[in-house]
């Protein structure tokens, strides 16, 4: 039974991937431990109250714990479970991969869309480069396949970063085509390489965490660092076309609001920044939706997008706001 096939009212028993455990008070001073708990499906908030310090140690992000509870859906807090149980998972009860959410297309799938988008590079100089990060036989590479592209608003789970930048490559890539005076081939190499940052920013298994290098120097620094010192190691490499890439990823952010120290200054850029923002809205739909509970056409209000998001095709009513459980 997935998270996303409940109904009010249903009791059950299974695995749950623990996605966050976050500690809280209630209004009559007691603690709380409020969790969300999933599958590849969604996930939903449940609530330990006065928590022991076995719980805290069992109910962590990361944990698998076997439930038993009885899923609701109350007129005002809306979807969540009465825990009535847990402990820990044994290995032979679960799956990991039913656990954790991934991307539509499989790892192979998108490797070798990305060999392909890659075998389209004409620039030999772009091509060493992007070996560097993407040569089947590298470090980085294998890195780069499993790593999460956002700790939590979108592509979070293992293979988001393939998915992202692959995304956001292929997208730079038919707009290039349509749009004049446009090199192509470096808005693609920056499109692939404009999150690289990620591999050193973030951890690369739920719970998604960002590193002390990501707290401290933040993965647009990170990746600019990095494809610099690719690029010092490359003979010839032209000083413009380096510049060209690495003008790219400072800017991909697009403000000096949301991080980047400059604002995209180039064509190339601008494309990169413009596709990397609608890849990152667009993977924030596939979250929401993961999350909406059974019925609901109407997400409640999301950061990343500034706006509860709709989907029409979903039958029922909307669903309740989401806010603080009682206690």
């Amino acid at each position: 039974m997935q998270v996303r096939e409940l109904s009010d009212g249903q009791e059950f028993e299974q695995a749950l991937l623990v996605r966050a455990a976050e500690p809280r008070t209630a209004r009559d001073g007691r603690a709380l431990l409020r969790l969300r708990l999933g599958d590849r499906s969604g996930s939903i908030t449940a609530v330990v109250r006065e928590p022991g310090e076995q719980d805290r140690t069992l109910l962590r992000g990361g944990a698998v714990v076997w439930v038993r509870a009885r899923y609701e859906v109350d007129e005002r807090y809306g979807p969540q479970l009465a825990l009535e149980a847990w402990r820990e998972a044994a290995p032979h009860e679960f799956n990991r991969l039913d656990l954790t959410a991934g991307p539509p297309r499989s790892p192979e799938q998108m490797e070798a869309d990305l060999r392909a988008l890659l075998a389209t590079i004409r620039d030999e100089h772009l091509r060493t480069l992007l070996d560097g990060v993407f040569g089947a036989q590298t470090a980085s590479w294998e890195r780069f396949r499993a790593a999460p592209a956002a700790k939590y608003y979108h592509q979070a789970y293992r293979h988001g970063l393939l998915e992202h930048s692959l995304t956001v490559a292929q997208g730079v890539s038919a707009m290039a085509a349509t749009f004049p005076g446009i090199d192509r081939d470096v808005a693609v190499t920056g499109a692939l390489l404009h999150d690289v940052g990620k591999l050193d920013a973030y951890t690369s298994e739920e719970p998604i965490e960002l590193t002390d290098a990501g707290r401290l120097q933040g993965e647009i620094a990170l990746g600019y660092h990095t494809v610099r010192e690719l690029i010092e190691r490359i003979d010839g490499f032209p000083p413009p076309l380096a510049q060209a890439i690495l003008h790219i990823i400072l800017s991909h952010h697009g403000s000096l609001a949301h991080g980047s120290p400059v604002v995209p200054c180039t064509r190339e850029a601008t494309l990169v920044h413009m596709i990397d923002n609608l890849g990152g809205r667009l993977g924030s739909f596939d979250r929401i939706e993961r999350e909406l509970p059974p019925g609901a056409t109407w997400s409640s209000w999301d950061k990343a997008l500034g706006a509860g998001a709709y989907f029409p095709d979903a039958a029922g009513s909307p669903a309740p706001a989401d806010s603080e459980l009682a206690a």
